[in-house]
């Protein structure tokens, strides 16, 4: 009697399980956006705005008042001169300047149009005190397309969350190869900066500042290298690291939307290390300071860059000496829950392309004297072993799997009167594979099978 071909039989998963791993990404959002949105913006208090007050017995004066009616809202520094605390400003070593004598404010729209609201609020009652009319002025006006100050913090959108979306879509590149994929960020990178910088010169949102393009550029390629280094240490919790690094907490730390110096503690401190918040800064140093206060930031996005290559080259260099050990280090596939990841899926053995599913590994199910075995049942499974995809040969004896991980996975080939045979393999990134095996019938003496 023929050999049945025998079916492992899976354990369905309980529903709590497939409910928490289904809805830990939207529970995981839910909270970040009331934790990092509703905290940092539901109400925006002066913490520490530096202003330099031309008049030192005038300084203490409204440092005393100040304290009083918002404590730890506004430090006063006393300067020498109107023209003192005028400058202070300019060289952005204070975020505003008063001159006590004329009743003169000096403010700065680039650093937030809320925060130039504040300023003028509080010192409006201040200059009447004193029998004076508050007159501001404006030493750094934004551009004239970005009237509420925060046009700017838009445009650093354009720039940071394709960043973060271009290495998801990557992940579904499973054809191509890591440098290809590498290349590919950085192509993009420069695109993006390019594109944005003309939408927001078209719009008027910024100057025309040719700069702002290669700052652009190292906050792009920052967190797409950034990101991509982290996929294989965070792997199925990429998605929640990421996003949550360069959207839940880059935004409300940036100082674009709310300014820095009106969100709560936790967000000013993470302000001088987050890329977001690092571009915004130095762009408003070209196009408004004249350059002043650019190079930290500049550097701290090298740094970005910098992070991202190390975390690509030490994984690299970690996978070279796996693979050159005996050890097989399993991988599980990372899943984005916003964007499906390919699956393995069995195909068409002789088709050259089917969408976006190309074919990781193909080959054919002989017999010893070279004839092609039909219905043979591939079944591939990881390290755990847990299947993967099962894939069933033609009348050619052909089969082709497609959206296999980058990990290893282990090949077991049975059929009907024939003895089976298990082969173990390691599918990389842009790598097709061909394996071909030869089963010996089970009436005859097991041979070596080829390939093994």
């Amino acid at each position: 009697m023929a050999d049945q071909v025998e079916t492992a039989t899976e354990k369905k998963p309980s529903t709590v399980r497939t409910l928490a791993e289904s809805l830990w990404f939207p529970l995981f959002f839910a909270c970040g956006f009331l934790v990092c949105y509703l905290l940092a913006f539901h109400s925006p208090t002066p913490h520490h705005v530096e202003i330099a007050v031309s008049d030192p017995a005038a300084a203490t004066q409204l440092q005393a008042a100040l304290d009083k009616a918002s404590p730890g809202g506004f430090d006063i520094e006393p300067a020498a001169s109107a023209d003192a605390a005028r400058q202070a400003v300019l060289d952005r070593d204070s975020t505003a300047g008063y001159d006590a004598t004329t009743g003169t404010l000096f403010v700065a729209k680039a650093d937030g149009y809320m925060l130039e609201t504040v300023l003028n609020q509080v010192f409006t009652p201040i200059a009447a005190q004193s029998g004076l009319t508050l007159h501001s002025v404006d030493l750094a006006p934004t551009a004239s397309g970005d009237a509420m100050g925060t046009g700017m913090f838009y445009l650093v959108l354009v720039w940071n969350i394709p960043s973060y979306i271009v290495v998801m879509m990557m992940l579904r590149a499973v054809t191509l190869s890591r440098r290809a994929k590498l290349f590919t960020l950085v192509g993009w990178g420069a695109v993006l900066s390019v594109i944005g910088f003309a939408g927001g010169v078209a719009l008027h949102v910024i100057p025309a500042n040719p700069l702002a393009i290669p700052l652009a550029f190292l906050l792009s390629i920052g967190i797409s290298l950034t990101s991509f280094g982290l996929v294989p240490f965070a792997k199925q919790f990429f998605p929640g690291v990421a996003m949550g690094l360069f959207v839940l907490l880059s935004m409300p730390s940036s100082g674009g939307a709310i300014p820095i110096q009106m969100v709560p503690g936790f967000f000013r401190a993470l302000h001088p290390f987050m890329p977001m918040g690092n571009l915004m800064e130095a762009l408003r140093g070209i196009f408004y300071f004249n350059g002043v206060g650019v190079l930290r930031p500049i550097l701290v996005l090298c740094a970005w860059v910098l992070v991202g290559v190390a975390l690509i080259a030490g994984h690299s260099l970690w996978q070279r000496r796996k693979a050159g050990t005996a050890e097989a280090v399993e991988e599980p596939p990372v899943e984005d829950p916003a964007i499906e990841m390919p699956r393995p899926t069995a195909l068409p053995a002789h088709a050259h392309h089917f969408g976006e599913q190309m074919p990781v590994v193909s080959g054919a199910v002989r017999t010893l004297a070279g004839e092609a075995v039909r219905g043979a049942v591939i079944t591939i499974t990881d390290g755990k072993g847990q299947q993967l995809v099962r894939a069933v040969t033609g009348a050619d004896g052909e089969y082709a799997v497609a959206g296999l991980p980058d990990q290893f996975v282990d090949l077991v080939v049975s059929a009907s009167g024939l003895h089976s045979a298990v082969r173990r393999m390691h599918v990389r990134e842009g790598v097709t594979r061909r394996e071909d095996f030869e089963l010996a019938s089970r009436r005859q003496p097991v041979a070596t099978l080829s390939g093994a």
